[in-house]
């Protein structure tokens, strides 16, 4: 198997929320496993969230999540998910999903370099990129 890049994403106890809404929006296989499950948690408040969450898309994405209990927890801003394709129906479709109760920061439209392009923060305070590639020729 090749190398790949997996957006892995944290979580404070919403995780199973985030990442069955990240199965809404891209479908696919959505796997959770809690801390309980795999030890070490069970019969404590923190049984029930999520360690380790993985959803693989028919596009060939992969997003990770998990909770972060007893960890300081900083949503920060020093991160963005891209997006980016040629395949405008498929991209506006996500960006509508990600964009719908979140907040728009650039609005999805045609930019100066050409291509389609909007920034937005989902309902779980994660910043998304979506980038449809412009007509060629």
């Amino acid at each position: 198997m090749a190398s790949r890049l997996n957006p892995y994403l944290n979580f404070e106890g919403d995780a199973r929320r985030a990442m069955e809404f990240y199965q809404e929006v891209f479908g696919g296989t959505l796997s959770l496993n809690t801390y309980g499950e795999l030890g070490g948690q069970s019969g404590t408040a923190d049984a029930d969230m999520i360690m380790h969450g993985m959803l693989e898309t028919p596009s060939g994405f992969t997003l990770m999540g998990a909770d972060t209990p007893g960890q300081d927890f900083n949503r920060g801003n020093a991160y963005s998910i891209a997006l980016t394709g040629d395949d405008e129906a498929e991209l506006r479709g996500y960006w509508e999903k990600l964009s719908a109760s979140g907040s728009v920061s650039v609005p999805l439209e045609k930019q100066m370099w050409g291509d389609v392009f909007g920034m937005c923060t989902d309902r779980f305070g994660v910043a998304w990129m979506v980038n449809i590639s412009g007509q060629q020729g």
